[in-house]
């Protein structure tokens, strides 16, 4: 679809005709979910909890898009006989948004989206995997070699991106993981993980995880899972955890990843599942919004 009077993310006018900086996808996959449900109506409520976003940025000092093309794609959409075939699927789908260089910054749907992405970009080729580092802001772990029988689920996908290689691993606010997670936490020496009980004790945790984003340096992929947060703020996420990281501890996160000396490939928001009052979503669109404003300040003068 070409429509030069598209209205999409915050509710901004789009005109597809430009070349877009930045690609919205949308990905309501929903196939290996273990508690609960909705993730398949994930993205399109956050796009419609956007256009009640302010658009007032205070890291750019500006409106969004601030100069910034955006591009909302039109919602994957796949009907096939496994769960490797939907996985391919995206792949392709992610693949062919950012095929013209746009920043790519998906909405889940599970957070099984993420191994998918990462292929794309491995196939993009821009950087040698093993200088990627992936940072993760989510409740679980996981790095489960299998969930249920199944390898390639939502709870094994950062065990699959390793295995893709990617070179670091930095997990922020894990706080339920399995047995055999900790052994490969402790034992895989590209992975750092900070605990979100740790963060919520002590103060300095918060600004020694914040110093560390901020020297990254290299090609960087953010990936948060929505249930990182305290479950009072996305109550309707797949799997809420108590204990939960603070919202404004995640947007700091994400202002020191843009700001500091990182260069910053992609992003994904994922676990969005829509609740009747609408905290879940206008939560998940208010971060997305952040991560725009940040790849907006990353990219000025370009």
């Amino acid at each position: 679809m070409v429509d030069n009077d598209v209205f999409g993310f915050l509710g901004l006018r789009e005109d597809w005709n430009l070349h877009p900086d930045v690609a919205i996808m949308q990905i309501p996959f929903e196939m290996t979910v273990s508690y609960g449900t909705g993730t398949s109506e994930g993205p399109s409520s956050a796009i419609d909890a956007s256009s009640q976003v302010e658009t007032y940025s205070t890291i750019l000092g500006d409106d969004l898009p601030s100069g910034m093309v955006i591009r909302t794609l039109d919602p994957w959409s796949y009907e096939g006989p496994s769960l490797k075939a939907h996985l391919d699927s995206i792949e392709s789908y992610v693949f062919e948004g950012i095929s013209e260089g746009a920043f790519p910054l998906l909405l889940g749907g599970e957070h099984g989206i993420l191994l998918p992405a990462i292929r794309a970009m491995k196939e993009i080729g821009n950087f040698p995997m093993e200088n990627l580092t992936l940072v993760q802001v989510d409740a679980h772990a996981d790095l489960r070699d299998e969930l249920n029988g199944e390898k390639y689920s939502h709870g094994t996908v950062v065990r699959r991106c390793l295995d893709e290689g990617i070179g670091r691993l930095l997990q922020i606010g894990v706080r339920a993981f399995s047995k055999e997670e900790c052994l490969v936490m402790e034992n895989d020496d590209r992975i750092r993980s900070w605990m979100a009980k740790d963060i919520r004790k002590n103060s300095a945790v918060e600004l020694e995880i914040t110093d560390f984003i901020s020297d990254i340096q290299g090609p960087v992929w953010l990936s948060i899972d929505i249930d990182a947060l305290d479950p009072s703020i996305v109550p309707a996420t797949g799997t809420p955890v108590p204990g939960g990281l603070d919202y404004w501890f995640v947007i700091e996160i994400i202002e020191k990843l843009f700001s500091g000396n990182a260069n910053v490939v992609g992003a994904d928001v994922s676990e969005i599942v829509p609740d009747e009052h609408g905290v879940t979503q206008f939560t998940a669109a208010s971060i997305v919004s952040s991560i725009l404003s940040g790849f907006c300040f990353q990219n000025r003068g370009e």
